[in-house]
């Protein structure tokens, strides 16, 4: 397969400007592959990342083509927590996938190599790969190991709780410092089962990545090896034509929603599926919140990573990884093995010798964690299209809980109540106008539930908003309330002190008052509007519902 560029008088010119690059006649002749990656010295997750584009680029030499590295932005979740600059997260999403589109049609590659690792870069590169439909896989930089304080394990989600513990007056400053510099101890994306691991897990459930993937730490040598894989793998794609729309199948779909509640993932997996379905036009009957539900519905939850347990992506790695869990799946009729992969192998192929080699961090199918998946589906009357809660997270005293509201219309005004202790065991705190067009942005929740868990009120306290919850968060925390309070859902009619019951069991979340009074608050409802302006005010024109995926609507 030859580029573009490389016969033809009529490409003269666009060659000599290959050539000011340095490219000789054997370079130009070949395909070209756009390595994308997210390299930056801000996220640690994405610190060392051109070592692993780079080690990706020999494999494509090796296997005769000529990569080119380009760059795509991307923020850490982490730090962009608690302030205003987590209203940028998810919007991230989409410039991330109008830079992949723009970069790869405008330089012609004739194949994809997506380099990244946390939160929203994965999806966004994802979304962008759809879009260019060229041959493409994906090698993400690996999870950090955990960290380690008297011989217990930390994770990024034992950092913010640990501030909650402070705040209370549990611990004091010493042992904050303490926590502090032990929890993130490597480079590398959060070492639980948080956004970034949770998606490069997905990517091979999806087809999209190698074996490893997901699991293997970022500082082992082997991930290197993992990249030159990768960078031969894309050019076997890339002679047999197979490009994403190709794997990206409604039966891939699906199967990654089946390690999604197989491996308890993020709830911000919802979002990023949802996203991707829509991104391919599939209909909602390929999935949706409630194919997602059915799916919960009849698969086992065989893993229980932080924060829901005490084990981390390494451990899972150790104990055989997605490709053991995927082997678990198939074996019990809840995976299509004949899905095709990016290593030109059915997934049956791909982990027929996939063995479990750890049963207590990948629980048998018959004897799982929980019969039924990691995350649930709520709908009532406040939550008309639904709600998302990662029920492996959530301690079971709190799967069904009733309680007054407590309502804040920002994350502030919530953390400010809940850092005075003016939040009581019973309460249901709610937390409004954060959702895609409140926020606008959706930020996640997670200072606020670790603050709640850190008080030692995880049993005690639920906590529901229209934004979204990060994947380290755990406790009764219920997200993606929609429709959101901007667009005039009934999560903005909620009064201080009115009674919410939640019942995770049966899927159901509702605001106890009577129809009469829930339809008269709801006419005479007028939303609010934050000022906002520059990329976030057309972010908010433009984004449609969480329920289908936060992504813009189509113009």
């Amino acid at each position: 397969m030859n580029n573009l560029f490389s016969e033809g008088h009529q490409m003269a010119a666009q060659r000599s400007l290959l050539r000011a690059l340095g490219w000789t006649d054997a370079e130009i002749r070949k395909p070209i592959v756009g390595i994308f990656c997210a390299q930056s010295e801000i996220i640690p997750g994405h610190m060392h990342l051109q070592h692993i584009a780079r080690a990706a680029a020999e494999g494509v030499i090796a296997a005769g083509g000529k990569p080119v590295i380009v760059p795509t932005i991307g923020v850490c979740d982490g730090i962009a927590m608690g302030h205003k600059g987590m209203r940028y997260s998810l919007p991230s999403r989409e410039i991330i996938a109008d830079s992949v589109e723009i970069l790869a049609t405008a330089h012609a590659f004739d194949a994809c190599i997506f380099v990244g690792n946390c939160d929203k870069i994965i999806p966004g590169m994802l979304l962008g790969a759809v879009r260019v439909n060229l041959p493409a896989l994906f090698i993400s930089g690996g999870p950090m190991l955990s960290g380690r304080k008297n011989g217990k394990k930390l994770s990024l989600s034992s950092m913010f709780e640990a501030v909650g513990a402070y705040t209370s007056g549990q611990i004091d400053e010493t042992e904050l410092i303490s926590y502090e510099c032990s929890a993130c101890p490597t480079c590398g994306s959060c070492s639980g089962m948080f956004t970034a691991n949770s998606m490069n897990c997905l990517l091979e459930a999806l087809g999209m990545a190698l074996p490893g993937n997901g699991t293997l730490p970022a500082v082992y040598s082997s991930r290197l090896a993992l990249a030159k894989e990768s960078g031969e793998a894309v050019m076997r794609l890339a002679e047999a034509r197979l490009c994403p729309r190709n794997l990206l199948t409604p039966c891939a779909l699906k199967n990654a929603e089946s390690v999604d509640m197989a491996i308890g993932a993020s709830s911000n997996s919802v979002l990023h599926l949802l996203a991707l379905a829509n991104e391919l036009g599939f209909p909602k009957q390929v999935l949706s919140i409630d194919t997602m539900n059915e799916i919960s519905a009849k698969t086992p939850n065989l893993c229980r990573l932080a924060p829901a347990g005490p084990h981390d992506i390494e451990d899972l790695h150790d104990a055989g990884g997605i490709s053991a869990v995927i082997r678990s799946l198939i074996d019990a009729d809840l995976f299509e093995g004949s899905a095709m992969t990016v290593a030109c192998k059915t997934q049956d192929e791909l982990t027929k010798n996939a063995a479990v080699k750890n049963m207590e961090i990948i629980r048998p199918v018959s004897a799982p964690y929980s019969p039924y998946g990691g995350l649930a589906i709520l709908k009532g009357n406040l939550a008309k299209d639904g709600a998302v809660v990662k029920k492996s997270a959530v301690d079971p005293k709190m799967y069904r809980h009733s309680g007054p509201a407590r309502v804040f219309d920002s994350e502030e005004e919530a953390m400010e109540a809940i850092s005075h202790n003016r939040i009581q065991k019973g309460d249901v705190v709610v937390i409004r106008y954060e959702g895609p067009k409140g926020g606008p942005g959706m930020r996640e929740m997670l200072s606020p539930t670790s603050s709640i868990i850190g008080a030692g009120l995880g049993a005690d306290v639920a906590l529901i908003t229209d934004g979204r919850f990060s994947g380290a968060t755990r406790g009764a925390a219920i997200g993606h309330v929609c429709p959101e309070a901007a667009a005039g859902g009934a999560i903005g009619i909620v009064q201080e002190g009115d009674r919410i019951e939640i019942d995770i069991e049966k899927g159901e979340i509702n605001l106890c008052i009577p129809d009469t009074e829930l339809r008269a608050r709801l006419e005479s409802f007028v939303p609010k509007e934050k000022p906002v302006d520059g990329y976030l005010k057309r972010y908010r024109t433009l984004v449609e519902s969480a329920s289908d995926g936060a992504v813009f609507r189509k113009i």
